[in-house]
């Protein structure tokens, strides 16, 4: 495994995997390194017994053509499934009861989610200027949309995508295209309607419109699909522990890869290599290199968030679950950030008879309560999901994930830390940074941020990546 052309991905989840996949398309030599003997990162399934739970994204938005274009370059498409159209039902908790989040505009008007008042203020939206500066998600949408707004819609929904606080994050790294339609369009409204005229020309979808997304035997499918077509390209149980430029002699590449396998330390020569890891994985790689870049990204916080995965006979559960589920917002003063009901979305996520209740606790907002043990946290989420959706009895299935480093947050002065990574890569050509801290952290975004690097590694190494080609399969 080195040579000339050949290319190292550092690091075996859906975005090292979605680089890799499109290198190996365009006819790149490519080597996976992961530290875990399954492809797939946090994106793995849990089958047990007649129920499904997955311990890393349950679901995924269809916001990309890529991934179609990948399901049926991998043979997976049959496999995919879409959620139940109940599941664009979506619900927020206020006073103790659940509300719908409204679809429209008259179900905005008669929502019982807002008051008068706060309806009253989104009409305003239009005659708002622009922001003189970088603004946090709540400043931005306070300023724009009133508190009211903010605290029963944007703040949970902060909750539930990034498991973070608006307080904290910058509406500019954390969300582009919202902050793009007031820097170009002027306003969120009129931003709205330029804004799907310039998606449809790209062939994308909003997320707010795009189909949701599993496969039967859930979303593990995807990431060991690709490792099936990688094969020995795949290497599992490969740490990589550092990178460096490799001595100019011989026939070897660009850099030197030292990595730690079963067998001890070993170093591989590369043309260029793609760090896909965690930013606090990355950081001692880069650190003889880049030591300032390096103390950026150890300084990326990644909030702790627990999955609490519940099953219950279904008599256990008053009413119908029409619905994806729903978001609790911090003035609730609640101490989960949110429940799906799994099995509502999907088939195949509990047994016969039996109701899926996936709840999810921590993040900026509690990252205390992840100190409670599994018994502990399986009580607290018990106790919330029969105060809030009336659940009774004990549950007869129960699973708990920990990430004590979830999800990174984009908080207010990011840009500095991704203009230090272009920099890094200008500085050393044919090192490539490629993951969930970078360009956006849904699975979407990682599909498009892989192949946009793929197409970069490509170009390092003079090799066309036909993407023109791909776009019209």
């Amino acid at each position: 495994m080195s040579g000339r052309g050949l290319v190292i991905v550092a690091g075996g989840g859906i975005s090292g995997l979605s680089v890799a996949y499109w290198l190996r398309r365009w006819g790149v030599e490519v080597c996976v390194l992961e530290r875990e003997m399954v492809p797939g990162g946090t994106m793995q399934t849990v089958q047990d017994g007649g129920w499904l739970v997955e311990t890393g994204p349950t679901s995924a938005l269809e916001t990309t053509p890529l991934l179609g274009r990948m399901f049926e370059g991998l043979g997976i498409a049959g496999e995919r499934m879409y959620a139940n159209p109940a599941a664009d039902k979506r619900y927020i908790l206020r006073g103790g009861r659940l509300h719908p989040l409204p679809m429209g505009p008259l179900a905005f008007l008669l929502s019982g989610l807002w008051s008068a008042g706060g309806k009253a203020r989104l009409m305003k939206e239009p005659f708002i200027g622009r922001a003189a500066g970088e603004e946090t998600v709540a400043r931005f949408v306070e300023r724009r949309l009133g508190r009211e707004f903010l605290d029963y819609a944007i703040n949970p929904f902060v909750a539930g995508v990034y498991a973070g606080n608006p307080e904290e994050l910058s509406v500019r790294a954390a969300f582009p295209k919202l902050y793009a339609l007031e820097e170009k369009y002027g306003g969120l409204f009129r931003g709205l309607i330029g804004g799907a005229r310039e998606r449809k020309r790209r062939a994308e979808k909003a997320k707010d419109r795009a189909r949701m997304f599993s496969f039967g035997r859930g979303m593990q499918v995807f990431p060991l699909a690709i490792g099936k077509e990688l094969a020995q390209r795949f290497c599992g149980g490969s740490t990589v522990l550092g990178v460096r430029p490799a001595a100019r002699t011989g026939e070897g590449g660009e850099f030197t890869v030292t990595v730690s396998q079963s067998g001890g330390n070993t170093d591989l020569t590369a043309d260029a290599v793609v760090l896909s890891v965690p930013s606090y994985c990355a950081a001692p790689i880069v650190r003889p290199q880049f030591p300032a870049l390096a103390d950026m990204m150890e300084g990326v916080w990644y909030p702790p968030v627990a999955e609490v995965f519940l099953g219950y006979r279904s008599e256990q559960i008053p009413g119908d679950l029409d619905g994806f589920g729903y978001l609790v917002p911090e003035k609730e003063h609640r101490k989960i950030l949110g429940t799906i009901w799994s099995s509502s979305l999907f088939p195949h996520r509990a047994p016969p008879g039996h109701v899926a209740l996936t709840t999810f606790v921590g993040g900026s907002r509690q990252p205390e309560i992840l100190d409670r043990d599994d018994t502990g946290l399986n009580a607290l989420v018990q106790a919330e999901l029969t105060g809030v959706m009336g659940v009774r009895g004990d549950p007869v299935y129960s699973r708990v994930t920990r990430w004590k480093r979830a999800i990174p947050q984009y908080v207010l002065g990011y840009e500095r830390f991704t203009l230090a990574l272009d920099g890094a890569e200008r500085d050393m050509p044919g090192l490539f940074f490629c993951g969930n801290y970078r360009g956006g952290i849904a699975v979407g975004d990682c599909i498009v941020n892989g192949e946009k690097i793929a197409a970069r590694v490509a170009a390092h190494l003079g090799k066309p990546s036909r993407r023109d080609e791909e776009a019209v399969d």
